[in-house]
Parts: structure tokens; sequence; C-alpha cells
């Protein structure tokens, strides 16, 4: 092992040893299904909002904010900002009245209030197919950093930080993984706080202040405010659909929501999300810091590829060096690993907790057993994926990740929440519709070359961008088919919305 790659090594070891020893602590309180599901439902509020920090900073968030800001300037702050507005929206909307729904998972809300099980089926494949779509990018990100960081082969990444993410969900399940995100959230937000601000100095006291023989190189990349897009209007377009996808993406995602059932009552469930919006607040401040420096020293890791993703990696060694830039280094290894350990655990137990109860459950195993089981599935098929696959920007994947939860589980949500008359038949059109145009349009984005990205102009962007019409065209198909069904608005519905709304205090016998 070499002196630059060992700070990296060690960062890893001590992360890896910190997270399965905070996950054995939590394993000795893990006994039953609802333990591993939900943890029983008795998480804290600050807890809570600790452990949706940890899970939901990605490596979109760690790695990919800088990249994206790198590449194309000051208008992809509307990724940080949407991503946490979103529970803004989640506060005021869902929050309260979906943990007072007493479902486990989505498709048990789904059910619960439109009493079909068709509709849930359709809501365990679009878990199953948002939770996947979104832990490929951390997989493939672990394989970026442990190549930036120790100069390891890019399979090593997926390898690793899937076998330590198994582990942990199949030993202690939501009770142990809630210490163990909650403990990243604030390693993560350490590891880019410290290195950043001493990066702050050098580049004050470096004497370029606004840029640099690299950036110089590159003048298409130094302008801030360049647009999304080629055109101004099509700029416009990307710019709305960025919004409208993270802002409304975050309620439709599994493993955020899955949080909101941990939490004991309603009341909890509206304080953990205000919390929550203070950390990631914090949070992202920071990333920018990192994409603004890379202009100036780094312009060549946006020349193309997954490049620009290392550019939180790689700052420290180009702007110091020497024994204080690896030390830097590891740190913020340390905060990208346990980036992808937090939110793939966080997602492999909410794809698990469907799986359980939807297929792997439904035989001869007990709950426990079955989870297990479900696990396995939930973290090998997309880290075998991310083995065998192309490499994708890591933001972007999830900002599709986003686009396909925003098109589907936003408008059954909200409608299901807050609107009577929606009826299964509504639903499931509005869930095929959103789900199928908007999943396509991913997966012609990720690399496909048929269809959109074959074509220019506005049919390439509507596809690498759907939620600006495939939200709306969700929401306004579920409303017209539940119009058209009107006579079969479930009987139960009237109850069970008083139920949502009602104050535990008042709906406890």
């Amino acid at each position: 092992m070499s002196a630059e790659a060992a700070p990296g090594v060690v960062a890893i070891v001590l992360v890896t040893v910190a997270t399965l020893g905070i996950g054995a602590y939590g394993l000795r309180l893990s006994r039953t299904t609802s333990d591993f599901l939900v943890a029983s439902r008795t998480v804290h509020p600050r807890l809570n909002a600790s452990a949706i920090g940890g899970e939901y900073l990605s490596a979109a968030s760690f790695l990919g904010v800088a990249g994206l800001l790198l590449v194309s300037g000051a208008d992809m702050l509307w990724y940080p900002i949407g991503w946490t507005a979103g529970f803004l929206v989640l506060l005021t909307l869902v929050a309260a009245p979906l943990r007072r729904s007493g479902a486990y998972t989505l498709p048990d809300f789904a059910e619960a209030r439109l009493g079909s099980r068709r509709v849930r089926g359709a809501c365990v494949l679009l878990v199953v197919v948002i939770g996947w779509l979104y832990l490929l990018p951390q997989f493939q990100g672990a394989g970026l950093t442990l190549a930036a960081a120790v100069g390891a082969p890019t399979w090593v990444g997926p390898l690793v930080v899937g076998s330590i993410v198994l582990v942990n969900v199949t030993a202690g399940g939501m009770r142990s993984i809630t210490f163990v995100q909650a403990f990243q959230y604030w390693l993560k937000l350490t590891a880019l706080l410290v290195p950043a601000a001493v990066l702050a100095v050098v580049w004050l006291g470096d004497g370029r202040p606004t840029g640099g023989p690299i950036a110089g190189d590159l003048p298409d990349l130094v302008s801030w405010s360049r647009p999304l897009a080629e055109g101004d209007g099509q700029g416009l377009y990307v710019t709305y659909s960025v919004i409208v996808a993270t802002f409304l993406g975050t309620m439709g995602l599994p493993h955020v929501v899955v949080r909101f059932y941990t939490n004991p009552d309603g009341r909890a469930a509206r304080r953990t999300t205000l919390t929550v919006l203070l950390l990631l607040s914090a949070f992202y401040l920071v990333p920018p810091v990192y994409g603004a420096l890379g202009r100036v020293y780094a312009g060549d890791l946006a020349r193309g590829g997954s490049g620009a993703d290392t550019v939180v990696l790689e700052l420290p060694r180009l702007m110091l060096g020497g024994t204080g830039g690896e030390l830097l280094t590891g740190l913020v290894v340390a905060g990208a690993f346990a980036a992808f350990l937090s939110t793939s655990s966080g997602l492999s137990v909410a794809v698990a907790g469907v799986l359980t109860q939807d297929v792997v459950g439904r035989g001869r195993l007990d709950g426990v057993r079955a989870f297990r089981l479900s696990a396995v599935v939930a973290v090998g098929v997309p880290c075998a994926t991310a083995l065998v696959g192309p490499d994708v920007g890591v933001a972007r994947t999830v900002g599709l990740a986003f686009a396909v939860a925003a098109s589907t589980f936003c408008p059954l949500l909200l409608l299901g929440i807050w609107w009577r008359g929606l009826t299964p038949a509504g639903a499931l059109a509005g869930l095929g519709v959103g789900g199928l145009g908007s999943f396509v349009s991913a997966v012609l984005a990720l690399g496909t070359d048929v269809g959109g990205r074959a074509a220019g102009g506005w049919v390439r962007l509507l596809l690498e961008q759907p939620a600006a019409w495939s939200v709306p065209l969700a929401l306004a198909t579920m409303v017209l088919v539940s119009r058209a069904t009107a006579d079969s608005v479930p009987a139960h519905a009237g109850r069970f919305l008083v139920r949502l709304h009602a104050p535990e205090a008042v709906v406890r016998p």
C-alpha cells in the first residue's frame, strides 16, 4: 500500500468498524419483525432526524452536487435547494397523516386507503424500481471513491459497500441502522466542513481568488450563469423540471417515507421533519464550496465522464498537498464512504421491507428470516448492476430517481391523504402513466441510444428531465379516471381520512 493511499484505507477501515460496532449495539435491541421494519415505532424525533439526514445525504449530496457545480455552474444549486425544500412539502402535507395511517410501507398505505390489492402490487413494483434506481449510483460512487482515494479497481467499491450494508441490514434491520445513520450524518457533516474551511483559507492566501491556469484553459466552464441546457428556453424548462422533481420527489422516496413510520405519533413525525430541514440546510451550505474551488484548481475534472464527481476527493491533494492534504483526503474519504453506507442501508431496508411483506414473506418463512432473504435481493441486484453496467453521473441518476418518485407516489399520497374521491382505478391509472413515462425516460437518459438519445432539441430534454410533464400528467390522470369511476370510491374512505387528520388523542379510545 502506497503512502498516499494509507489515509484513505485507514479512514475506510475506521468507518467500517464504527458502522458494524454501532450496528451490533442496535442488534441487541432487535427481536421482532416490527423492530426490523419500523423499529417498533419508538424512535425519538431528534434521533430520527439525524438518521434521516444520514440516509438522505447520499453520494449525490456528498460528491455529486460539487461535480454538478463544477461542470455547469451555480444553476445546479437548484438540486440541493430542491432536496431540502422537499421536506417542507413533506412537513406541511404528508408527514403526520402518513404516520397516523398505521402502515409499515407505502404499499400498506395504498391498500389501507383504497382497499385494492392491484394498487398495492403496483406500489410494490414502484418501490423496488425507485429503490434500485437510487441504490445504483451509491454503489458506483463507492467504486469511484475507492479508485480515487486508494487506487483500488472500481469493482472493489460496490462489493465492499454492498457486503457491509448487507451485514448491518440483515443483522438488526431498522432498529440497528437507525443508530448507524444518525452517527453517519454527523460524520459526513464534519468530513465536508473541516476540509472546506481549511481549503477556503488556502484559497484566500493563494493569490488567485477568481481563477487559475486550469480554469483559464476552459473558457466554456468559467461562467457561473451558464444555462442548464443549450438555449434560454430549453434551459428554463430544465430548471423547472428539476424543481418539480426535487420538491415533490422527496415524499415518494421509500427510504424517507418509511422513516416516519418509526415515530411514536403524528406530532413526533412533524417535529422530526422540522429538525431534518435544519440539518439538511446546514449540510448543503458546504458542497458548493468544493464546486467553486474546483473551478479554480481542478477544471480538468470537468472535461468528461464521471470525473467531476471526484472533485471533493481530489481538492485537498491539489490545493494543499503533503501530509495535511493526505489527512484531509482521508477525512473526506471517511465521509464519502459513510454516505454510501447510510443511504444504501436505508434504501435496502425499505426495499427489503416491501419484498418481505409482498413477495418473500408470503411463503413459509417467518418474518425475520423473510426480511433477511429479502435484504439479500434488495442489495444484490443493484450491486451486480453497478459491477457490469456503465458509469453514470451520481447526482443525475439520483435526480431521475426523484423524477420517478415525484411522478408516482407524490400524486398518490397527496390525493390519498387530502381527497376522498380517489378511486382504485384512478390511482392505478395515474401510477401507470407517471411510472411508465418517467421510468422509460430515465432508462433512455441513463445510457441507451434509443429514441431520445438519438434525437436532439426538445425531445432529448423532455426525456432527460421528465418531471415537468410526467408529474402533472400523472396527477391529472388520477383525478380524471377517479371522476369517471366515482361509484367505486371505497366505502371506508371518509373514516380513513378522519383517522389521518384527527390528532391521536381524539381517535384513541
